[in-house]
């Protein structure tokens, strides 16, 4: 009977796939022909995102635990009928508002911009509860700033009416400015094959091939998460969706094998992070490089390779040097890997490679790269499917269903997709509001006076200011209000474009790291049952010889700017000094504690040579003696280093 399916099919989670696939069609059919441009099909999408984050937020829990089941529902179809009200209106009236009463709104125009500027702070609110605690502060100063008793902080103010067409419909910043555009777009785009990946099951299939290549000692079970995060890294661009697939298998592993669970949660976090720096999908800031500086986003990729390179090689030897103090040396038994999962985990780095040609060596854009590239990944784990399922019969494949795979592909994309864009739409309001009250202008000026008194203080101070943003807001948020504060005073005072962007995009990713707010430690040590602040200690402590990588950019500066030979040869450099850092911290050349400390000492002394003196010939002679000192120690670390150490004795839960 038609009510009996009716009653079986209509649902949250069916209503949830029908709209992410309309979403997904939409930004499949944009990539394709880029109809209309991204202002328009922001201001057709965005209400789309917000609907699909509402129903993927409702169907995890009530909005509103406080409030009982029916008010709950009644809110969520009030929120809906707002975005479904926006759509409509956007879609008759998109032309006379984007060109024709730009300045001389109706009351329309600011009753439909209201309501979606309440609704996006309130989604705010549920999902960044910082970012909209930031706004309704910035909302009270654009207000009220001509009450401010600090000159600094001081502006005439201006009107509510103001703050919220601002916000929306001006459509040069807000939720449907530029933030919310690249969301729809080139994010959208590259989160198609972190889609078509996770929808076929290549994410998990990589991890348990990199545990398997991570050998059969005990000492080096840690690596697994280290090169597991590097492969996610790839299609995710986010430290805490790293950390929760890879986290989930990785740290029980280690857990197993005798690992601690802050040891753990500490190196599943650190490795994670790099998910922010991996190129192809790198992390949102990548993104918004790319728009920043009017680049094709290829030439963001080809630089973030080389931070890539630094991280993981540094991070790896950092934790391989602290897991031979804290592992013995008995060799364990490999674990095994399905072939099906080993074609799958082939598959995929076959399209990351595919996707290089059509962006690197072909020069294709940037869009129809990414649609070109998810097509060719669908079609290649759709064929290995069918074979694995249908021909070999393999017992692996037993449970997977085609529709069931195209299904979570389609809701994954929606799922990331929808999340980020109410994201940018939340720093769209904030740096929106930054703009109208003329703070950037304010906070760049006193940049340039800090800077014509000296050069090293302004980055300090820069280094500083990114630092208090990271603690409390997401590396995409300190991204942002550093490229819009800091990148231009840096440049007005030469430092290359390439090296200022790439400094803020560094400090965004370390932000994640600072207390008390890492998302990323904060589910691995949930993972590992571990205490949070040791976790996230910890992590910084491992992270922090690849820290000096900040820096390192303005003296080897052809790290970025300058793809090639040059590029290479700076990354070298870079990289020995990292590494020679990270012995320098965490290896022993000698049993006798006062001869070991000189020797590492001096190691580090040269390591800081070879990562920041100007002269390329004086860091290459430094680099020609910390490269051979650092591989000799790390042989003998493997011989006189103690099976323990402090990290064993901390708890792990």
């Amino acid at each position: 009977m038609p009510i009996d399916w009716l009653k079986r099919h209509a649902n949250l989670r069916n209503l949830t796939f029908a709209l992410s696939l309309v979403m997904f069609v939409w930004v499949v059919w944009y990539c394709y022909t880029g109809f209309g441009g991204a202002q328009e099909l922001v201001s057709r999408l965005l209400p789309i995102a917000l609907i699909l984050q509402i129903l993927f937020m409702y169907q995890k829990d009530f909005l509103y635990k406080w409030l009982p089941a029916v008010a709950n529902h009644v809110l969520v179809v009030f929120y809906i009928g707002i975005c479904v009200y926006a759509f409509i209106y956007f879609l008759f009236e998109y032309e006379e508002i984007a060109i024709y009463r730009q300045g001389s709104y109706t009351t329309q125009d600011f009753v439909v911009g209201l309501l979606m500027f309440l609704l996006v702070m309130e989604l705010s609110r549920l999902a960044h509860a910082t970012l909209f605690w930031v706004n309704f502060v910035l909302v009270l100063y654009t207000l009220f700033g001509y009450l401010s008793p600090l000159d600094f902080f001081w502006h005439p103010g201006t009107s509510f009416y103001r703050v919220v067409t601002s916000s929306t419909v001006e459509m040069s910043n807000g939720i449907y400015g530029i933030y919310g555009q690249i969301a729809l777009t080139l994010i959208a785009a590259f989160l198609l094959l972190a889609a078509v990946a996770n929808g076929f099951g290549a994410q998990s299939a990589m991890i348990h091939v990199m545990q398997r290549l991570a050998g059969k000692s005990r000492q080096m079970v840690p690596q697994a998460a280290v090169l597991g995060s590097l492969s996610i890294g790839m299609v995710s661009g986010s430290g805490s969706a790293n950390a929760v697939v890879v986290g989930s298998i990785t740290i029980p592993l280690m857990k197993r094998y005798g690992v601690p669970g802050v040891f753990a949660a500490a190196t599943e976090t650190a490795a994670s992070m790099g998910g922010l720096l991996m190129p192809p999908m790198m992390g949102v800031g990548a993104f918004l490089m790319s728009e920043f500086l009017g680049v094709p986003y290829w030439d963001v990729v080809v630089r973030g390779f080389a931070l890539a390179f630094v991280y993981y090689v540094s991070l790896a030897l950092a934790v391989y040097l602290l897991c031979v103090r804290l592992l013995p040396r008995e060799p364990i038994v490999a674990p095994s890997v399905s072939s099906y999962n080993q074609v799958k985990t082939s598959i995929f780095f076959l399209a990351v490679v595919f996707l290089m040609v059509m962006m690197g060596g072909i020069g294709m854009g940037e869009l129809l790269a990414a649609l070109y590239t998810a097509v060719f990944l669908f079609v290649v784990l759709l064929v290995n499917f069918l074979y694995f399922k249908y021909v070999l019969k393999h017992p692996a494949v037993a449970e997977e269903t085609f529709l069931g795979n195209v299904r979570l592909s389609i809701e994954t994309h929606a799922d990331m997709t929808s999340y980020l864009t109410l994201l940018l739409a939340t720093l769209g309001i904030m740096i929106g509001l930054f703009t109208v009250t003329g703070f950037i202008n304010r906070m760049g000026g006193m940049l340039l006076d800090l800077g014509s008194w000296n050069i090293m203080a302004m980055i300090l101070m820069s280094f500083v200011f990114g630092w208090l943003v990271g603690m409390g807001l997401p590396p995409t948020a300190t991204y942002i209000i550093g490229a819009v504060v800091i990148v231009g005073p840096l440049t007005k005072l030469g430092v290359n474009p390439w090296v200022a962007h790439f400094f803020i995009f560094l400090l965004s990713v370390w932000g994640e790291l600072s207390p008390p707010t890492s998302l990323t430690a904060a589910i691995s040590a949930r993972i590992a049952e571990a205490p949070f602040m040791q976790t996230m200690w910890e992590a910084l402590r491992i992270c922090l010889p690849i820290t000096l990588m900040t820096f390192a950019i303005f003296s080897r500066t052809d790290m970025v700017v300058n793809p090639g030979w040059a590029q290479i040869f700076a990354t070298l450099l870079v990289m020995i000094g990292t590494g020679a850092t990270a012995f320098a911290m965490f290896g022993r050349f000698a049993e006798s504690p006062t001869g070991d400390i000189l020797l590492r000492v001096a190691l580090g002394v040269f390591a800081f040579i070879t990562l920041f003196h100007p002269d390329d010939e004086m860091a290459m002679a430094a680099a020609a003696v910390v490269l051979p000192a650092t591989i000799f120690g790390v042989m003998r670390h493997r011989r006189i280093a103690p099976p323990k150490s402090e990290l064993q004795t901390q708890p792990a839960s």
